[in-house]
């Protein structure tokens, strides 16, 4: 159990609901409508990002805040860490 907490660095645990981005940790609240409501708040104040406040960073986040609850949004996310990895592999093996 400690070793998938160790290996994973970017995404939500399935088992704690946390969002882990490296060694920070976040916990999601239990409520799919409050975990929605957080993550468009989150992509719609990322599209504002250019205010002094706000940063292109919330929409990310957002989005892997809506892929726990929306399978179309985590088919994407998935897609795209598919993707990074091969991409990374490829330019190692360079």
């Amino acid at each position: 159990m400690s070793t998938r907490k160790n290996n994973m660095h970017f995404g939500i645990d399935p088992r704690t609901r946390e969002i882990v981005i490296g060694t920070f940790r976040l916990k999601l609240p239990e409520s799919r409508w409050l975990r929605t409501t957080i993550g468009v708040l989150l992509v719609c104040g990322g599209v504002l990002g250019f205010l002094p406040v706000l940063g292109f960073w919330m929409v990310p986040l957002g989005l892997l805040v809506l892929s726990h609850d929306s399978h179309v949004v985590r088919r994407q996310r998935r897609r795209f860490s598919v993707w990074w990895a091969t991409r990374k592999m490829r330019r190692n093996a360079r």
